[in-house]
């Protein structure tokens, strides 16, 4: 009798994307991004101070895959 085992999945990082961080991923420019969260179709910037903000890396990384899933 064989036995399959699985590999444990390995913890996903979490951290804050700065907005170049998400350009290069999304491979969309600081307009489109902003017109696209402001349409609710894009993951909503983090408030990280009086001029900076930031993106949950999951909430991307999920974004990004739900769309690759759409074009399958």
């Amino acid at each position: 009798m064989s036995s399959q085992t699985t590999a444990p999945a390995t913890p996903v990082e979490r951290r804050i994307l700065r907005r170049a961080e998400v350009e290069a991923k999304t491979g969309f420019k600081r307009a489109h991004i902003y017109s696209l969260m402001k349409k609710g179709r894009f993951p909503k910037a983090l408030r990280l101070g009086v001029r900076a903000v930031g993106w949950d890396s999951t909430e991307i990384d999920q974004w990004i895959a739900d769309r690759l899933k759409e074009r399958a």
